[in-house]
């Protein structure tokens, strides 16, 4: 019994190969690109909306402060809030970061806590980073007369 390298089985599976790549090339030319323009063509796309360092004024009373900072890397979840390193009351003032309001230190009764209610936890419920970019959707939105 022989145990070679078996050429007739590698030879046939080359040919199929390439006999199936040039079908596919032909078959290629007529499919149009997802993009638009062909797979070699440079597409310029818009630069991403970067954080602004300084603070944007509030558009409507009681508007959540927008952050002038990245938030995409700060864990917040049932355990860990990252926001307030720098931010809880006990800390904002080494860290020269604003404050919570008090309403954040209140449950749902009204009662003062020394931590963080549940209730306000998750930050990014309602404080969004503040960029400039324009508006995903066309509206009529006008600030508030009265800040």
């Amino acid at each position: 019994m022989k145990t070679g390298v078996p050429w007739k089985a590698i030879t046939i599976m080359a040919v199929l190969n390439l006999t199936g790549f040039a079908a596919l090339g032909a078959h290629a030319e007529g499919v149009k690109s997802l993009r638009g323009v062909q797979v070699d063509e440079p597409v310029f796309v818009e630069p991403i909306a970067r954080p602004q360092n300084t603070r944007v004024n509030r558009q409507f009373r009681q508007q959540p402060p927008l952050v002038p900072h990245k938030t995409a890397a700060y864990q917040v979840d049932l355990k860990v809030n990252q926001c307030l390193t720098c931010h809880d009351w006990t800390n904002a003032g080494e860290k020269k970061a604003p404050t919570l309001s008090m309403t954040h230190y209140a449950d749902r009764e009204g009662r003062q806590l020394d931590r963080v209610a549940g209730t306000r936890w998750f930050c990014t419920q309602c404080h969004v980073p503040q960029v400039d970019a324009e508006p995903l959707v066309q509206n009529e939105f006008a600030p508030s007369s009265k800040r």
